[in-house]
């Protein structure tokens, strides 16, 4: 007999456990392979758009040198009529590396579950805050 699947609320759970006790490989673990992640608000030369869990690999390897989270908070998931779709409330701490400045980013994320894995997630994260940790990940060489 085969183990169940996780459900979409177990998904989101265990991800944002892993975006703090795991290492970045285990968090796009979670992702399926044909993954799409949309930014509408993302800040000026930021895409709007990843596809493929490679590219999130690719992304998340690159900035992992920048950025070390420390605390999801403020969590609120708010389950919908689909169950393989819910929104997500939340602020992730951390630290940038190179300076050891402290960030918090709140965000919204509206987050697809198909088998256990996240399909597709529409990240709705603080443009202004994003945009001002980028500037300072370039400024460290990043």
């Amino acid at each position: 007999m085969s183990e169940p699947v996780r459900s979409t609320r177990e998904t989101i759970e265990l991800l944002l456990r892993t975006i703090i006790e795991g290492a970045r490989d285990d968090v796009a673990d979670l992702y399926a392979d044909d993954v799409v992640i949309s930014n509408p608000f993302a800040p000026d030369g930021v895409p709007t758009e990843s596809r493929g869990n490679a590219e999130l690999r690719a992304r998340m390897k690159k900035f992992a040198q920048f950025l070390d989270y420390t605390a999801v908070k403020n969590v609120n998931i708010h389950e919908t009529t689909d169950p393989q779709i819910a929104v997500v409330e939340f602020t992730i701490a951390g630290t940038l590396v190179p300076t050891g400045e402290a960030f918090e980013i709140p965000a919204i994320n509206v987050i697809r579950v198909v088998d256990g894995l996240i399909t597709e997630s529409r990240d709705h994260t603080d443009a202004v805050r994003t945009g001002n940790l980028l500037e300072k990940i370039q400024a460290a060489g990043g």
